[in-house]
């Protein structure tokens, strides 16, 4: 299943893509009442598991017929696909050949950061730039969503707890980033989380760890790599992360970026994000998001 989170009057809702568009799910179980204990929210879409996932795909068919229920996609303003959550969880150095290029040693287990709910963003939406920044950089990372309250979960039994995958960018400031030994400042900017455009269930993905991800700055590519680079695995993140604090339906973790990154040039070709500039992160099965950068 593949689903949008966009904006209406009354607040965000649940869209699934369909071949005839994007149906609007709060409107297709107002018209059939049959199905009114499907989900119309993305919480509960992933609080209820696959009985929801079910509901929502059996909705789905019985609205096929009613065109009035789709929407054009171009049309629509997308939020977050995740747009209430936990925590989102983000891993560093996760990439060989990205810490190849920053000339840094392997880490020998997951390096963790947080970024805030107030750095979400939706693909389409401008990013700002802040004034108290000069250097803030784009990551291409594929973003996993918990789809069940994990706590001690083997590595064997790590996937079964996912919901599904998306695309994501972990904007960086630099400067501020490397400012101290604690990089929060530098991640949780603003707008710094864009995630989207879908929501792509785990079962549409397969093998997270075997997912060409791309990254283009005013169409030109500056990152193309595989997540078969990672240093640790999905599976190894999430029951590294279970082991320490439990991670919750909703919640979103970032699993690094390959090389490519404006930090990992040469100082002289260094040319960080500037105003109007269109960023683009491309991971395969996951769609294209991209998001404009703005002055502040």
């Amino acid at each position: 299943m593949i689903t949008v989170s966009f904006y209406k009057q009354d607040g965000i809702a649940l869209g699934v893509r369909t071949e005839r568009g994007i149906l609007d799910v709060q409107a297709a179980a107002s018209r059939f009442t049959e199905w009114t204990d499907a989900p119309v929210t993305i919480e509960a879409l992933i609080d209820g598991g696959d009985k929801s996932r079910q509901l929502l795909d059996k909705l789905t068919d019985a609205a096929y017929q009613d065109e009035s229920l789709f929407l054009q996609e171009e049309e629509l303003e997308l939020a977050p696909v995740v747009p209430k959550h936990s925590k989102i969880v983000c891993v560093g150095l996760n990439y060989r050949k990205h810490a190849d290029e920053c000339n840094l040693p392997y880490p020998t287990t997951p390096i963790l950061f947080s970024k805030f709910a107030n750095a979400l963003a939706g693909h389409g939406e401008d990013v700002p730039l802040p004034k108290e920044s000069e250097k803030i950089d784009y990551e291409a990372e594929l973003a996993i969503v918990i789809g069940k309250r994990a706590s001690n979960v083997t590595e064997e039994d790590a996937l079964s707890y996912v919901y599904g995958y998306c695309s994501a960018n972990d904007v960086s400031a630099r400067d501020l980033q490397f400012a101290t030994s604690q990089w929060l400042l530098g991640k949780t900017c603003d707008k710094f989380c864009p995630i989207g455009p879908y929501l792509v269930s785990a079962d549409e993905v397969g093998n997270p760890d075997q997912l060409q991800i791309r990254t283009y700055v005013n169409g030109e590519l500056r990152q193309n790599s595989s997540t078969s680079d990672m240093i640790f695995s999905c599976s190894q993140i999430i029951s590294y992360i279970s082991r320490h604090f439990p991670l919750l339906p909703g919640d979103v973790i970032l699993t690094g970026t390959p090389e490519g990154v404006i930090t990992g040039l040469p100082v002289e070709k260094q040319v960080w994000l500037k105003d109007q500039d269109v960023v683009s992160v491309e991971i395969e099965k996951l769609g294209r998001l991209t998001n404009t950068f703005r002055q502040a």
